[in-house]
């Protein structure tokens, strides 16, 4: 009983200091989730975010928050077209909280980053090949590619990128990405 309880304790400690530094980005978190996961909650979310989409410019994008959608839904996030199969970038680093698919969305990766922000990335025509839920990923990480899946099958390919806070919901993404270069 001993034995299990200082293994345990061990075990526990090295979490904890091996925790304090994240993974490469790409790799599982593993027994580190937690440490990493409370990190993110005491890190503030930049005022500037990484631009999404590989080669994209902030005035190449248009600010389509809160536009009319079908069934009186408003848009919560923005579009970002680009030609089909362009890498889709991390734009915070953060942990893979999801990777799946959703009627809207189609094929869709989330990502919670810092202050528990969750970015969500919507309508890709694939994912990267080693994303999976429980990775640690950075900034510019490929986490997918542009397309249109979900209800967006009739447009144009482009990314649809979302910002939700705790405890506000979705916040408007384009303020956090006009100014990156």
């Amino acid at each position: 009983m001993f034995t299990k309880i200082f293994c345990c304790s061990l075990m526990m400690a090295f979490i904890l200091l091996s925790g304090c530094q994240p993974p490469p980005s790409g790799e599982a978190a593993g027994m580190r989730y937690p440490i990493l996961y409370m990190q993110l909650q005491k890190m503030d979310l930049p005022a500037q975010l990484a631009m999404p989409v590989e080669n994209i410019k902030p005035r190449q994008i248009n600010d389509t928050w809160g536009a009319a959608r079908s069934e009186g839904r408003q848009h919560e996030g923005i579009d970002i077209f680009a030609k089909r199969g362009t890498p889709v970038l991390s734009a915070t680093q953060g942990i893979v909280s999801r990777v799946g698919t959703n009627n809207l969305g189609g094929k869709v990766v989330w990502v919670t980053g810092p202050n528990l922000s969750r970015h969500y990335y919507a309508h890709l025509d694939d994912y990267a090949d080693q994303i999976q839920e429980g990775d640690w990923v950075e900034v510019d990480e490929v986490i997918g590619y542009v397309g249109n899946t979900g209800n967006a099958k009739n447009t144009p390919p482009h990314l649809h990128y979302g910002i939700y806070l705790n405890g506000q919901g979705a916040i408007d993404p384009y303020p956090y990405l006009v100014s990156s270069s």
